[in-house]
């Protein structure tokens, strides 16, 4: 299944900015991901978020993650993601202008 998701915020800016829009790929039992996949998630504190891969422990099935801005929230902050979490992966990123 194919999802539409307008960006908020500036967490991976310069690459994907804020009115930016991501198609992600979204199939709920099936979690394949690789470092450096961008995917879309719901923390329980920070919402839904928008971030990279950065390293995956497939044994207890978690995800670090990371923005592109320095001043964006990360794993060291936020801590590890599991799949359960995973909306879906970015599979095409839409500049609206």
């Amino acid at each position: 299944m194919l999802k539409i998701w307008r960006i908020n915020g500036n967490s991976m800016s310069p690459e994907i900015q804020e009115g930016d829009f991501v198609v992600i790929y979204h199939i709920p039992f099936l979690k394949r991901f690789n470092l450096g996949d961008r995917i879309i998630f719901r923390h329980p504190i920070y919402g839904v978020l928008i971030k990279t891969i950065k390293q995956i422990d497939w044994e207890n099935k978690l995800f670090w993650v990371a923005g592109e801005s320095p001043h964006s929230l990360n794993s060291q902050k936020i801590g590890p993601i599991e799949a359960k979490q995973i909306f879906g992966k970015v599979i095409w990123h839409i500049h609206p202008n």
